[in-house]
């Protein structure tokens, strides 16, 4: 992909992509979506990357949309042909991913912080549920993952007012996990995603049974549940980790 409006890299198991486009809190323009669609699609086919992680270039992680390339483009077939094809992604992605929240996330950045399975936010950073201030809707999931997360009431007043919320705030509500100091940042995500890239197959089910979990009766998700704990229990990481185990040491998973 280049030296572009997004960065792509692997290692030890962990794909980063960063979003590039620092001199405007990378906000999204074109070619920043497609680069984004682009990247977790080589992210999800590629057998080396166990986990993704998702960050933004210099004092931002993503501005949302960026106004000014907006151009005469239907806002809908915008919204519907980029934004909800990397949300989608990244949900039904069957490896972790872990937004690693830099500095300011206005509407879709927000969204697409949330859509990421685990959210590590520097001490600086922030929320901004932003819409609202120019007159337009939430887009990009913000009207699924906010109610979901911190309930109807909470969400409405994030939503209805766009006031900004701190990492410590958003932390406080459970929109992200940890909050670390800004130097901290990189160790910290580096620290989780090597943990994560090193965990067994299962972690891709495991994100699936939680995922649909609440969409789901009990039934539903027990069968499910059923279902996956059979084919877990036939990898070769279960088989692994069933033997380290009984041999009382680490397990040594290799994704399959």
């Amino acid at each position: 992909m280049g030296e572009a409006a997004v960065l792509y890299a692997v290692g030890e198991g962990v794909c980063t992509i960063t979003l590039n486009r620092p001199e405007r809190l990378n906000a999204f323009n074109l070619a920043q979506h497609e680069g984004l669609i682009a990247a977790l699609r080589q992210a999800e086919r590629d057998p080396a990357v166990r986990c993704v992680v998702i960050t933004g270039a210099g004092r931002g992680f993503c501005a949302g949309q960026d106004l000014a390339d907006l151009g005469d483009q239907p806002i809908g077939q915008l919204v519907r042909r980029y934004y909800n094809t990397w949300i989608r992604q990244i949900r039904s992605l069957e490896k972790p991913v872990l937004a690693a929240v830099n500095g300011v996330a206005a509407g879709a950045g927000v969204s697409l912080a949330l859509a990421c399975d685990l959210v590590v936010m520097a001490e600086s950073a922030s929320l901004v549920q932003a819409f609202v201030r120019v007159g337009l809707v939430p887009d990009s999931g913000a009207s699924y993952f906010l109610p979901r997360l911190i309930g109807h009431h909470k969400a409405m007043e994030l939503a209805l007012f766009g006031d900004r919320l701190s990492a410590a705030e958003a932390h406080a509500l459970g929109l992200c996990n940890r909050v670390v100091p800004d130097g901290e940042l990189q160790a910290a995500v580096a620290d989780w995603a090597g943990r994560l890239a090193r965990g067994p197959r299962s972690m891709g089910w495991i994100k699936r049974l939680i995922s649909r979990g609440l969409e789901r009766p009990l039934d539903e998700a027990l069968e499910h549940e059923a279902y996956l704990q059979e084919a877990a229990v036939a990898t070769a990481d279960a088989r692994e980790g069933l033997q380290a185990f009984q041999q009382r040491r680490a397990p040594d998973f290799i994704g399959r």
